[in-house]
């Protein structure tokens, strides 16, 4: 037997159990992503703190090692890369945060394949053994280091070499190439332990992102307009409906009548001159009385001031399209007063609004409302 509240309906209740399986559904994706994230972050620390080289580890290599040098590293296939213009490559620096996404694995334009080979990472170098010869790249002579954040290739400038050059790898063991060579130049330069607190901080930052477990929905909860078919957008469009219907109404001149004046047009009038009648001084200097109003047309009024929500849904969060603070941890009811896109929870970044209208949490990031038209603008409390 279906369960009713005391008016007898059970629409309530059919209400909980969607939002309900909706909040479930949107914590455990954020929680996966989230979980993901943090075990990726670890595993970083974890390789950062024991990444240790070997001497042994360069034994059947073409390449002679000097009396101190160790390797890290060794990746059987790599391609070396020269870029056809010239371009000036930021300094090397330190940052290890992980990638969202692995590169797609294409080539960039202006870039040609010279050689290829295996790569190999040194506490002092990074070597390519290609086919037509080697290929150093000296961490102690290099003045440029850039990782193209769309395809699988690291570019470097060292000092006695004019062109660009750099190597294309696999598009699945990129982000570890790009990691190692990080940690290897962070020895050369006796860095590690920034890379560890790096680390550190990021695991911290993460950790207070964890999304919380929502709050169970009660029938209490439930809002007029989940009864309607469509929910809160059918009630926006008819109270819109019924507000512009008596405006066009009222618009409209019924007297107006094109087909009438055309019939009385079109039948000639007797011609009839009335003689000239003098008007006495004071009323032929009277100003002409005002004309009456068109039939039909309202004097405009003043629209009243709107709630301090410029264009935002009513809601019990204060959360607006005004200005004020950015919203990086919104409400757990968030998604009942805002269309919340799918994978709400997963997001990281602020609140913002999607121009298709719905609301995400990825303001501020290279993919804000990626598939969603872009972003609109953002959401403040």
């Amino acid at each position: 037997m279906a369960r009713t509240d005391s008016t007898g309906s059970t629409w309530r209740y059919r209400w909980v159990h969607r939002q309900n399986e909706r909040r479930r559904r949107e914590f455990r994706s954020a929680d996966k992503a989230w979980r993901r994230r943090d075990d990726e972050l670890r595993r970083l620390r974890t390789l950062a703190e024991e990444f240790q080289g070997s001497a042994a580890a360069g034994a059947g290599l073409a390449l002679e090692l000097a009396p101190d040098e160790v390797v890290f590293w060794v990746l059987p296939a790599a391609q070396l890369v020269e870029v056809r213009h010239t371009t000036v490559l930021p300094a090397p620096d330190l940052t290890v945060a992980p990638a969202a996404a692995p590169p797609r694995p294409r080539r960039p334009d202006g870039v040609r394949v010279a050689d290829a080979g295996m790569a190999v990472i040194t506490n002092r170098r990074l070597v390519l053994l290609g086919g037509r010869g080697r290929r150093d790249w000296a961490y102690g002579r290099m003045t440029g280091l850039a990782h193209d954040p769309h395809a699988p290739v690291t570019f470097m400038q060292v000092l006695d070499r004019r062109r660009t050059s750099g190597l294309m790898l696999p598009a699945d063991v990129a982000a570890d190439f790009r990691f190692k060579l990080t940690l290897a130049f962070a020895d050369a330069i006796e860095q590690r332990g920034a890379v560890l607190d790096q680390l550190d901080e990021a695991i911290a930052e993460h950790a207070q992102l964890k999304p919380f477990r929502p709050q169970i929905a009660t029938p209490a909860q439930a809002q007029p307009f989940a009864f309607v078919p469509g929910g809160r957008r059918t009630v926006a469009v008819a109270a819109g409906i019924a507000l512009l219907v008596p405006a066009a109404l009222l618009d409209t001149d019924p007297a107006d009548r094109t087909g009438s004046e055309v019939a009385v047009a079109a039948t000639p009038a007797p011609t009839f001159v009335a003689p000239p009648v003098a008007l006495p001084a004071a009323q032929a200097k009277a100003p002409p009385a005002a004309s009456k109003p068109r039939r039909g047309t309202t004097a405009p009024t003043p629209t009243p001031a709107r709630e301090r929500l410029c264009g935002a849904p009513a809601n019990p969060m204060g959360y607006d399209f005004c200005g004020g603070e950015r919203i990086r941890r919104p409400a757990v009811e968030v998604c009942d007063w805002f269309d919340c896109v799918p994978e709400f929870w997963a997001g990281r970044g602020h609140l913002v609004q999607c121009d298709d209208g719905s609301v995400s949490l990825t303001g501020g990031r290279r993919d804000a409302c990626a598939g969603h038209d872009g972003v609109r603008r953002t959401v403040w409390r």
